[in-house]
């Protein structure tokens, strides 16, 4: 891997379609706007299609020339994921890349989702379980398909609790939101697993601290930016362009391999350059990937077709 891996280095995207999920904004914005550049059709999925729309144009303001559309995508229903890939599967066209990126983070109270599931664990990692699934047949159709799928740091903190996976019994935000960050990397490497004896690869990543409204939206955080940030943010926080960077290069780099960890390489994976990212213990723990894998099969009963 290069040590200074940029944007101009995506091969190009042309002839090949890329749906990002939470494309409105942040890193899922500027993923759009880089795989448009090299020319890839891309489907910016959002819940609100009027902030959809609002991205759209300033994308086409960027890049004059880009293929690209709105989708309404609620990652929090389930009714929702499932008549996006009716619709898309439809098209009869494959589909190349997904990037699973939307996601909420440490909302001060529980909250659920349309399906009842706690909102960031039915979001972050229900929601892309099941579009990931329902997809399948169209990302198998592609010659060479991709998923990507964005965690965090946050997953160093992460632990699956089979018996408060909702939190139902106890809520605590950071603790729910580090879960299901650790979720996305159980599913993406469990999937890159049950897909080597095909073309698809599964590749989960991280951003580092990146100043995404995600992060400046936070609870807690928007005190902590007024006070810190112009001081702390040259040394700990990169902006959502250079966060999208592993992103990126998970998606469109030929040497990128299913599997891997990537995530910038800089002090403490904060900010950088992409590079290999350190898996904490729980996150290589394939008999709690295969629980959770059934587990979710069971709550969204979306079932995934054999993968070879």
């Amino acid at each position: 891997m290069a040590t200074q891996w940029t944007t101009a280095q995506i091969p190009s995207q042309s002839g090949k379609t890329a749906l990002i999920t939470g494309a409105n904004s942040g890193i899922g914005y500027q993923a759009a706007v880089e795989l448009a550049r090299a020319g890839a059709h891309v489907l910016l999925g959002v819940r609100d299609l009027q902030k959809g729309s609002e991205a759209l144009r300033k994308l086409r303001a960027t890049v004059p020339n880009a293929s690209a559309e709105v989708v309404q995508l609620d990652m929090a229903s389930l009714a929702s994921i499932s008549a996006f890939a009716a619709g898309f599967a439809a098209r009869h066209q494959p589909l190349d890349l997904l990037i699973n990126n939307a996601g909420v983070m440490a909302l001060p109270h529980r909250e659920t989702t349309a399906d009842g599931f706690e909102r960031q664990f039915g979001t972050n990692h229900l929601g892309h379980f099941a579009l990931t699934g329902l997809l399948m047949p169209q990302l198998l159709a592609a010659p060479h398909p991709r998923v990507v799928t964005v965690a965090s740091l946050a997953h160093r903190n992460g632990k699956i609790d089979f018996k408060n996976l909702q939190s139902e019994q106890k809520y605590v935000p950071w603790d729910a939101y580090s879960a299901s960050k650790l979720a996305n990397i159980l599913f993406a490497n469990e999937l890159d697993a049950r897909a080597a004896h095909s073309r698809l690869v599964s590749i989960p990543v991280h951003p580092g601290v990146a100043t995404t409204s995600i992060l400046a939206n936070g609870p807690g955080l928007k005190d902590l930016k007024s006070r810190l940030v112009t001081l702390l943010a040259p040394f700990l926080f990169q902006d959502d362009a250079m966060g999208a960077l592993p992103t990126l290069y998970a998606a469109t780099a030929p040497e990128a391999n299913g599997g891997e960890y990537i995530g910038p390489n800089g002090f403490q994976e904060f900010k950088g350059y992409p590079g290999p990212a350190q898996l904490k213990p729980q996150a290589k723990d394939t008999a709690t990937a295969a629980q959770l894998w059934a587990v979710s099969e069971q709550l969204t009963g979306v079932i995934y077709p054999p993968l070879a």
